[in-house]
């Protein structure tokens, strides 16, 4: 075990130089390739403006989503109606899917507990 915590904190290490030694230039490149996005003169006004815009453009996304939700929601209430034609191969994509939704809420209960799996600070 002590081991592999050497050889851990190694690798660790290599990435930090690593990034050191090129993040400023990965970020340089990545500036540069997405400078049309970028608003110039960054104002509070300019800031206020742009996340006005956002909240916006995401309220009015709202029904379109709802109409998918509702698509969707009809589809596999049909499935289920007809769920003895229903393949194996159907079946286990279905139960992968909520495996992997059980594991996505564990993790958030991880991190949201402060990285413990014991229970929360209180």
């Amino acid at each position: 075990m002590a081991s592999k915590l050497v050889q851990l904190k190694g690798k660790a290490c290599q990435a930090t130089s690593f990034v050191a030694k090129h993040g400023g230039t990965y970020y340089k490149q990545m500036i540069e390739k997405n400078k049309q996005f970028i608003q110039e003169p960054a104002t509070i006004e300019k800031c206020n403006e742009l996340s006005k815009q956002l909240l916006y453009t995401r309220l009015a996304s709202i029904p379109g989503r709802t109409e998918t939700f509702w698509k969707e929601l009809n589809h596999v209430k049909g499935l289920w109606k007809n769920r003895q034609e229903l393949k194996v191969e159907d079946a286990g994509i279905a139960a992968l899917f909520g495996l992997e939704c059980f594991c996505w809420f564990c993790a958030g209960e991880i991190v949201g507990r402060g990285f413990t799996f014991t229970g929360y600070h209180v």
